[in-house]
């Protein structure tokens, strides 16, 4: 597995490889198809990852938090919810969605764990969302994943393996 601090260089040195593949699999991959092989990989590769090693997502990102789950979070840490968005959140006038003040994730600890434990938001759970359906019309978040997470960028070299894409020079 390539080392977290490395992912990006190295998914930078593969960008034009890379777009050229996900170009290759836009014309030429069955979407059912490429998203079992997505999902085969991300459960083999995810099996043995400890996440809180890396935490290359919670460092360039910042947290999205879902109005639904400020009370819940909130409640969590102790506090009032007008004091944890005070804390920690702002509200994204274009989206409407409350956003971490600050990239890396406010929720991010030094230990590598979230501050809100098993209350994560989903979006964060889902993270690098390679298990998810219809990967085949999201490919360009794919490719971001790819710079960020260690496990979305093995996941991609495996496709390009199995599908036999020559590789740039």
């Amino acid at each position: 597995m390539i080392e977290p601090s490395e992912v990006n260089a190295q998914a930078r040195k593969k960008e034009n490889e890379n777009m050229k593949f996900r170009a290759f699999l836009k014309n030429h991959a069955d979407e059912e198809t490429l998203d079992k092989q997505f999902s085969k990989w991300h459960q083999k590769l995810f099996e043995g990852y400890d996440c809180s090693k890396c935490r290359n997502c919670c460092k360039m990102y910042s947290g999205s938090v879902p109005k639904e789950d400020i009370r819940k979070d909130a409640e969590y840490l102790q506090m009032t919810e007008e004091t944890f968005i005070k804390r920690y959140l702002c509200l994204d006038s274009i989206t409407g969605t409350f956003e971490t003040i600050h990239t890396a994730c406010d929720f991010l600890q030094k230990n590598g764990e979230c501050l809100l434990g098993d209350l994560k938001p989903e979006s964060c759970v889902k993270y690098p969302y390679t298990d998810q359906p219809e990967r085949l019309y999201s490919l360009y978040s794919v490719l971001e994943a790819v710079e960020v997470c260690p496990v979305a960028y093995e996941i991609y070299e495996q496709l390009k393996n199995e599908y036999g894409f020559k590789r740039l020079r």
